[in-house]
């Protein structure tokens, strides 16, 4: 059983784990496993999560709630009110998946989700023959103290918006490519990338539950768009937005497996990865299995590995997979092999091998990470100029800054890949159970 803890508590804990010694803990019962690694998840955001108009959810007779913002919305655009609606709304466009964007320029481009208010995106769409409706629109949040509600639209149809919006200076611009242009160390950056993470992944929900599964016929948005309902008089079955980690073939858990005995990790690639590129291994899980078991059945079954003991570490959302699987979350895992000879199955793996902790370390040190966030920034602020149209290559910029490839890199700090080597590699292999794990404890948060 994983315990959560609040940050105050969290708070507490990293305190008196400080004042102890390791000497005085080895008195003390040790503490589960799953209590230490959840102890130091709380302190953390991955990408994606940390969602600043989700953090709390307003009561039923907020104006902010989504309730009170339906109410008000439909008397807007039914012209029964002529006031500024307070709160303000605010509205995130999407094309084919892409939110809207803009770009400060320089020096040191940075990106902004690219909001229009209400009445600027009624007369945008209006001049293209686009009706915005009630069931266009659906609820992403709200921000009490800066009185804004905010919302997320599909304009995937209206083409003609690409030329109208670019005029402006804004663009729409791939997921994929906001998460690498993102400076992970801004914390508002990452909120809006939590945003358009969260806006997408509802977005596409939307679009691929059109019809009811039970019945077929076509099903209507309510609750402000955070569910759906069957028309069907007869049937009305409710449709809720689902998170994938029990959909076979999809990428769900994620492993670090550690050789304990010599201090090393395996590390996987895959024909997909850009070059030079390794990571964890990763598989799904099918139905009736447990993550543990999903764990230990996808090492074994990629890489002969057999594994014993498995510690969750963290999850992560992640909405830039599949249109057809919007709602990913990746849960991750250090999973403790107890045999160390690879055989690797070619149809799953281009390769796996057994790294040590100083070679990663290495790869982990490297500038490449910061090189591709600078560069892919900046692409963002050349199609926001309208500068450039092509596709952002994310293996063309991983190079060091004199121009000589590394020998390898792990992925980015925008994946929970990242954190995980990171994690394993910060600890100090000298120390075992529960001291190493109060150590992670303690600096787990610079990791993150």
């Amino acid at each position: 059983m994983l315990f959560l803890l609040s940050a105050s508590s969290t708070s507490s804990l990293i305190s008196l784990s400080k004042s102890l010694s390791l000497q005085t803990l080895k008195n003390f019962h040790p503490l589960p496993r799953s209590l230490l690694s959840t102890m130091s998840i709380n302190m953390t955001t991955h990408a994606f999560a940390g969602n600043h108009t989700r953090s709390k959810t307003p009561k039923s007779i907020s104006p902010f709630s989504h309730t009170s913002a339906l109410q008000s919305l439909k008397s807007i655009l039914l012209g029964h009110t002529h006031e500024p609606p307070s709160p303000d709304f605010k509205v995130l466009p999407f094309r084919k998946g892409r939110p809207l964007a803009s770009s400060t320029g320089d020096p040191g481009p940075k990106w902004h989700l690219g909001w229009l208010s209400l009445g600027d995106c009624k007369s945008v769409l209006e001049k293209f023959e686009v009706n915005l409706s009630e069931e266009s629109l659906v609820y992403l949040g709200s921000k009490p103290e800066e009185d804004v509600v905010y919302w997320g639209i599909d304009v995937s149809e209206a083409n003609s918006l690409v030329n109208e919006l670019g005029s402006r200076g804004l663009c729409f611009v791939e997921l994929r490519t906001l998460m690498v242009a993102t400076d992970w160390g801004d914390d508002r950056a990452m909120g809006e990338l939590a945003v358009a993470g969260h806006a997408r992944a509802l977005l596409e929900w939307h679009n691929l539950s059109r019809f009811c599964g039970h019945c077929g016929a076509k099903t209507v948005p309510k609750e402000a768009g955070r569910r759906k309902q069957c028309s069907n008089e007869l049937c009305k079955k409710r449709i809720y937005p689902r998170v994938d980690p029990v959909v076979p073939f999809l990428q769900v858990v994620i492993m670090l497996v550690i050789d304990r005995k010599n201090d090393r990790a395996l590390l996987s690639r895959q024909s997909r990865f850009v070059p030079r590129m390794w990571s964890c291994l990763a598989g799904f899980i099918e139905p009736g299995e447990s993550l543990e078991e999903a764990v230990r059945r996808e090492t074994w079954e990629e890489t002969g590995i057999e594994v014993g003991e498995v510690i969750y570490h963290s999850s992560q959302p992640w909405p830039v997979g599949p249109s057809s699987m919007p709602c990913q979350l990746m849960v991750g895992f250090f999973a403790y092999a107890k045999s160390l000879e690879i055989n690797v199955d070619k149809e799953e793996l281009e390769d796996a091998e057994w790294h040590s902790r100083e070679d990663v370390k290495k790869a982990l040190a490297l500038a490449e990470y910061k090189k591709a966030q600078v560069t892919a920034a900046a692409k963002v602020d050349q199609v926001c100029k309208g500068v450039e149209k092509g596709q952002y290559n994310l293996a063309t910029d991983f190079n060091v800054e004199s121009g000589e490839l590394a020998s390898m890199f792990v992925p980015g700090p925008f994946a929970i890949a990242h954190h995980l080597i990171s994690a394993w590699v910060h600890q100090d292999g000298g120390l075992n159970g529960v001291e190493a794990q109060v150590k992670q404890l303690s600096g787990s948060v610079s990791n993150l």
